[in-house]
């Protein structure tokens, strides 16, 4: 499987479930780092904000 976002793409985290906070949701980051799939197929991807930045799966992402 290949990534479905691009470096410098903006995106915003899904809500998954009730424990995502709303700031977290909210939040426009921008991809800084394509990832290799891990053992289930699925892409992941380093993404920031301001000076936070996290990995996330390609399903935990949405396009702005």
């Amino acid at each position: 499987m290949s990534h479905k976002f691009k470096l410098g793409q903006r995106v915003r985290r899904a809500q998954i479930g009730y424990a995502a906070s709303k700031a977290d949701v909210s939040d426009v980051f921008e991809i800084v780092r394509l990832v290799p799939e891990d053992q289930t197929g699925e892409p992941f991807y380093r993404i920031k904000s301001g000076s936070s930045e996290r990995a996330v799966r390609e399903g935990e992402i949405t396009e702005v």
